[in-house]
């Protein structure tokens, strides 16, 4: 008796030993186990990532409708401009070149459907203002040329293996080691800060306004590109609403709004008439007449997103 007495309180102490083991390992944090080396990794690191994608949104304000388009600056989509022999709509400059979507551009000269603003594409200037005679030669201009010619514009470096996007005037120079691959003019800055009168769109007399080529502190629909402070670029076009007296943003009121957004960088492009976005085979149109109704105006430069080949 003694004997079976003896083995069954020796059993008995295995069995908590046992079971304390158990607790532990029930209740230890994952990451304090060692991984076994050359073991498969886990099905949640074995995962692909997820490429981020476009981010359409609209806005109702009082006196306006604003469209974004957030894309960000991945291996799936490439932004490019691309510059039209004559003038065209966004929509159709969009299914040419097989775009998701498409911004219009830089100034231009309706007259002569010439461009004002310099434009690049795959390392090759396409528009150069200074060949538009109707810009060089006009007398009203020449005091503000050399303004003119140092606008700002949207530009892609290729800096090594990876693509790189800036804002800047056109006098700025290529950061070391990249190259300019596309540019497009357009102006003025408006982030960090306006540079209208920098620019010439703008001047003053002893405080008094002498010339607003833009309109700038009057409402309308307005176009503009930004930089964000996750590296992704925002498009942003301001459409008028129809039954508003006061219709559209002043060019302080798009930098404003743009700044809510985590804009860091910004640029105005071409509006009024112009402003015009193509998202997902539908073109939404900034511009309205005394009657309300939509202005669809041809254009000489657009912005396209495309996905790329793979």
């Amino acid at each position: 008796m003694k004997l079976l007495a003896k083995q069954v309180w020796q059993l008995s102490l295995v069995m908590i030993s046992i079971s304390a083991v158990g607790i532990w390992l029930t209740h230890r944090s994952p990451s304090s186990t060692p991984a076994a080396v050359g073991a498969a990794p886990s099905k949640a690191n074995s995962m692909p990532t997820l490429e981020p994608t476009l981010q359409y949104k609209a806005y109702e304000l009082a006196n306006s409708t604003i469209y974004t388009l957030k894309i960000p600056v991945s291996r799936q989509f490439e932004v490019t401009p691309a510059l039209s022999n004559t003038v065209d709509t966004v929509a159709n400059m969009a299914r040419q070149h097989g775009a998701i979507a498409a911004l219009n551009g830089g100034f231009f000269d309706p007259e002569t459907q010439q461009s004002t603003a310099y434009v690049v594409l795959n390392g090759k200037q396409v528009a150069d203002p200074r060949q538009n005679d109707h810009l060089m030669h006009n007398p009203d201009l020449t005091p503000y040329l050399s303004k003119i010619l140092n606008r700002t514009e949207f530009r892609q470096y290729q800096c090594g293996d990876r693509r790189q996007f800036a804002i800047a005037r056109h006098s700025d120079p290529t950061p070391t080691g990249c190259q300019l691959i596309n540019a497009l003019g357009g102006g003025p800055q408006l982030l960090p800060q306006i540079a209208a009168q920098q620019e010439g769109f703008t001047d003053y007399v002893n405080g008094t306004v002498i010339r607003d080529a833009l309109g700038s502190q009057q409402p309308n629909a307005r176009t503009a590109i930004g930089l964000t402070q996750d590296g992704s670029i925002l498009w942003v076009m301001v459409a008028q609403k129809s039954r508003q007296t006061v219709r559209g943003m002043t060019l302080q009121a798009l930098a404003n709004f743009m700044k809510t957004l985590d804009v860091t960088q910004a640029m105005n492009l071409d509006g009024g008439s112009s402003s015009s976005f193509y998202y997902n085979g539908k073109t939404f149109y900034g511009k309205r007449d005394e009657t309300g109704s939509l202005i669809e105006r041809p254009v000489k430069s657009v912005l396209l997103v495309n996905v790329k080949p793979k």
